[in-house]
């Protein structure tokens, strides 16, 4: 069977990929420790909950508005202001299926046959597969690991073509947890002004942070930078709500309503309930990622300092997210495995433990481990790649 070429162009995502095979295994009987999944494993706290229980019982059970219930922009147009220094009015937002849904959404109205997108590497593994799902082209700038996987202005500058786009910037990075300074962003915003082009910046680990570094918007430098950025953001990690689905896009109005008109064709809306719970997460002044933050932090330098302890595997400290991004390549070669994709599959067949390789995220002598889970199961982890490593 035929099948379009733009499925037949797409990558399989190596994080649910690894998953699956965990989960395989561990349906089999086998006691497999899983480090892929990126979400936290905190419950969504209970007002939450509570809040889109209450929605039910009150029957906001039907279609709303494509672009979000207007007590779920103004939520998110206030948290903009209290925690970003932005101001956007309703017609510069709109609500999503998730964020994920937002930047495809986003590129799907914003790129013709040929565009290209300039993606930082390492790179979440979803960025170059939705440029291709809307006939754009994926431009790639190694971050380099010796100034913390981050591209400089020069780099960019030299990457911009004719038919360049857009530049993608996520900060907390997935998979580092790396941040950009307001300086760094500054300098890359110099350039696409000059260039004129547009900014996706992907903000959706913003709360997780673990360093006195500040998250800092590129669209809060200048209103010019804030006129080409569009903004992603939503409620998945910042409270533990991955499965709810809601994600948000911000920038000029002419883009959201061209992503309003495209996802009422795909979508209709947003699931209503989780919308009510979304609006609950913003309207209360309780912050649940300060428990998350706290208990991230431990489990970060636990985590990390078991690593760096493991012969052939280096590591760069990050700031957020909850993911360690170590260079095993050494450790690799030791083991006599040629690539680290060699190296993770024999890891998770001697020893159930289930890492993503670095070659998903466009870094294939890494690796991405999740900490969102408990300090004893991280601690076995590492034991069990550390008797791997040395057993080899």
């Amino acid at each position: 069977m035929e099948l379009a070429n733009r499925v037949n162009s797409l990558t399989p995502s190596s994080t649910l990929a690894i998953s699956a095979k965990a989960k395989q295994l561990k349906q089999e009987g086998h006691d497999v420790i899983g480090l892929g999944v990126g979400e936290p494993d905190f419950n969504t706290p209970s007002f939450i909950i509570d809040a889109a229980k209450d929605a039910m019982d009150k029957g906001m059970t039907k279609y709303t508005p494509t672009g979000g219930i207007q007590e779920l922009k103004q939520a998110i147009i206030h948290k903009f202001q209290r925690d970003n220094g932005l101001s956007y009015t309703q017609t510069e937002i709109i609500v999503t299926s998730g964020a994920k849904h937002a930047l495809y959404t986003l590129f799907q109205v914003l790129l013709n046959e040929g565009d290209e997108v300039i993606i930082p590497t390492p790179y979440w593994v979803s960025y170059p597969e939705q440029v291709k799902l809307a006939e754009g082209v994926p431009i790639y700038i190694d971050g380099l690991e010796n100034h913390n996987f981050k591209i400089s202005p020069e780099q960019l500058e030299a990457a911009i073509t004719p038919r360049t786009k857009a530049v993608i910037i996520n900060s907390p990075s997935n998979p580092t947890g790396m941040m950009y300074t307001a300086e760094e962003l500054r300098k890359i915003g110099d350039i696409c002004e000059k260039h004129e082009l547009f900014i996706v910046s992907d903000e959706i680990y913003e709360k997780l942070i673990y360093t006195n570094d500040k998250h800092i918007s590129i669209a809060q430098l200048s209103p010019k930078l804030k006129e080409r950025t569009i903004v992603i953001n939503g409620v998945s990690k910042s409270h533990a709500m991955t499965g709810w689905r809601i994600g948000y896009a911000a920038g000029a109005e002419v883009i959201i309503k061209a992503m309003t008109n495209h996802a009422s064709h795909a979508t209709s809306n947003p699931t209503s309930i989780a919308q009510y719970a979304a609006l609950a997460a913003y309207e209360n002044e309780t912050d649940p990622t300060i428990k998350m933050r706290d208990v991230f932090s431990r489990r970060l330098d636990v985590l990390y300092n078991l690593l760096i302890d493991i012969p052939g595997i280096s590591c760069k400290k990050p700031n957020g997210a909850f993911y360690l991004f170590p260079n095993v390549i050494e450790a690799a070669k030791k083991c006599g495995y040629d690539t680290v994709d060699d190296w993770v599959a024999a890891l998770l067949i001697e020893e159930k433990v289930a890492l993503v390789p670095g070659s998903g995220f466009g870094f294939p002598n890494n690796v991405r481990l999740s900490y969102a889970t408990s300090e004893d199961v991280l601690v076995e982890a590492a034991q069990r790649i550390k008797r791997f490593v040395e057993k080899h």
